[in-house]
């Protein structure tokens, strides 16, 4: 458990053009700021059932202040539990992701790794493995947020585990 830092430009468009911490709304209309975060918790709640990811209990909060998701609930295993946080960090104007996940039998945990312009799953695989070819590792454990192993983009974080 802990927080996982994300760079909130980046990610999944579930908000639509606003932020949804309504920052440029106008003075004259009140805003509801909890109905707002309620909404965008919700969306990034979808979003993780949407990529087929599930735990007992999920429960995803939003703090549109702070740019952080609170994620807890019961994951069947570390893996779905590590793609439930990346898939609710690699959200656009989402900053970090409180973990407060458990797992029925814990496992060692995977490296994280943000994207940079340039890379591909080879370059990263390389690093991390000493071997290019092993990027069908990272391509697999980041399923089923990448569809394609050259659909990757900066600023996107990816679990890297173990070789």
């Amino acid at each position: 458990m802990g927080i996982l830092s994300f760079i909130k430009e980046a990610g999944e468009k579930l908000f639509g053009a606003a932020t949804p911490s309504a920052q440029a709304a106008p003075a004259a209309a009140p805003v509801d700021v909890a109905a707002l975060n309620q909404k965008a918790g919700e969306a990034i709640a979808t979003y993780i059932r949407s990529q087929g990811l599930n735990a007992d209990n999920l429960d995803v909060k939003y703090d549109g202040a702070s740019h952080t998701v609170t994620v807890s609930g019961q994951a069947p295993d570390q893996a779905t539990k590590e793609k439930i946080l990346v898939a609710a960090g690699n959200v656009q104007h989402v900053d970090k992701v409180d973990d407060q996940l458990t797992v029925p039998n814990a496992a060692p945990e995977s490296q994280y790794y943000t994207v940079v312009s340039g890379d591909n799953l080879w370059k990263i695989a390389e690093k991390y493995y000493g071997n290019g070819s092993k990027n069908d590792l990272i391509f697999e454990a980041n399923k089923p947020m990448l569809k394609s192993p050259d659909k990757i983009y900066p600023g996107q974080v990816l679990r890297i585990p173990a070789a």
